[in-house]
């Protein structure tokens, strides 16, 4: 009988650390802000890149539309595009890292996870001529090393609010339309401007796409903000 108590308990903890490491928002592998002050703000955040397709078209209808925005950069992919990296960087976006290998975190001990963010911070430093400011975790999977990982670049972690899956490019019609359903007081919304695994990887419906999103948040009221306006709590 006490066996069975102890492997029950034992089995509860594990499902409870299983849905903190996987759930991009869950607190309980440390601190992470999904989404900002319930007031009518929407903060644009973009996955994945730099990509030589998608990056600097984005940026360009960024800039023109005056909306500030967060990247996400993968480290091995800022290698490989390092003057991506720095057009992101000139035109004055904040720059974020999302690991050197994109690879899930919850199945990778301290030492890697402790590599993935440090190969990825010393990379964008380099190419982008300025440091990332904050960290996401690919597809939001954590894992109880990473506090330590981020801790000495003082990173803010975050997750997202509202994904609407353009990654898997359902057409840039539907990209939009799910942006424009799914927006909420204070989301921080996930985009991609690459692909995690292709560093060319097809963006090109997200591209198309974000100028209407860009339209439908102000027309909605929302004014568009970057991440570093949020806290850590």
């Amino acid at each position: 009988m006490i066996l069975a108590e102890l492997l029950g308990a034992t089995a509860a903890g594990a499902a409870v650390l299983a849905r903190g490491t996987l759930s991009p928002n869950s607190r309980l592998v440390g601190p992470v802000v999904g989404r900002g002050p319930r007031e009518r703000s929407v903060y644009l955040t973009f996955d994945d890149g730099p990509n030589p397709r998608s990056t600097e078209r984005i940026v360009r209808i960024l800039e023109r539309a005056d909306a500030p925005a967060t990247f996400f950069m993968v480290g091995r992919h800022v290698e490989r595009y390092p003057d991506v990296a720095r057009c992101v960087a000139d035109a004055g976006f904040d720059l974020g890292n999302h690991t050197y290998t994109h690879r899930r975190l919850a199945l990778l001990g301290p030492r890697r996870t402790a590599w993935e963010v440090d190969a990825a911070h010393v990379a964008i430093a380099w190419a982008a001529g300025r440091a990332a400011t904050c960290f996401r975790a690919p597809h939001g999977y954590r894992n109880p090393y990473l506090r330590r990982a981020v801790a000495p670049y003082a990173y803010r972690v975050f997750g997202w609010t509202l994904g609407v899956w353009d990654s898997d490019r359902p057409g840039a019609d539907v990209i939009r339309r799910r942006v424009r359903d799914g927006v909420r007081p204070g989301a921080v919304v996930l985009l991609h401007d690459g692909d995690g695994d292709h560093p060319a990887g097809d963006r090109r419906q997200t591209v198309e796409a974000l100028p209407g999103i860009l339209e439908d948040c102000r027309a909605m009221g929302y004014e568009l903000c970057a991440l570093d306006r949020l806290g850590t709590v």
